[in-house]
């Protein structure tokens, strides 16, 4: 670890990564499917997998999402940031599909986070001050640890969404 900074970054995405993992274990793929609502964001089987919803706004009257949609949103930021960060920054939504079982969200989001943690442990800290690895989804002339505070954020954020969604399915 380089440095304090980093070292804060990393416990605090930890931190999150456990709240996350508390929720997906033990998840089904019933519970993932399920939806809260009549309406709300989801995710739909097509010929070459999930695709999940996109909202063209947000707002509270586009109701709850599914814990599907969650688990593919948290796979879909994180494979983003991720690739615009340390990889060929060519990624698009369109290309984050939803997996298709509870086992397999957790394995992907496993290696999301294993990966993202890797490229993360070897940042100086010239390069959390730095811009040049800012180009999503923040403005490039942020530091790139304002990126690795916002995805721990974001990661803690979509996990208390899914223990909430899992509290609301196991009430019904």
């Amino acid at each position: 670890m380089s440095g304090e900074s980093l070292g804060y970054l990393l416990r605090q995405l930890e931190t999150a990564w456990m709240l996350t993992s508390y929720h997906l274990d033990g998840l089904t793929t019933d519970e993932c499917l399920w939806r809260p609502a009549a309406k709300g964001l989801h995710v739909h089987r097509v010929a070459e997998g999930w695709r999940a919803d996109w909202p063209d706004r947000e707002g509270y009257d586009i109701g709850p999402p599914s814990i599907a949609w969650l688990t593919w949103h948290i796979g879909f930021w994180w494979s983003m940031v991720h690739d615009h960060s340390f990889g060929a920054a060519t990624l698009s939504r369109e290309d984050a599909v939803w997996p298709g079982t509870a086992d397999a969200v957790r394995a992907w989001l496993g290696r999301l986070h294993g990966d993202w943690r890797a490229a993360l442990e070897k940042l100086t800290d010239e390069d959390l001050r730095s811009a040049e690895r800012t180009r999503w989804p923040l403005p490039p002339d942020r530091p790139f640890g304002d990126v690795i505070a916002w995805a721990n954020i974001e990661l803690m954020k979509n996990a208390s969404e899914i223990g909430y969604a899992r509290f609301l399915h196991g009430s019904r």
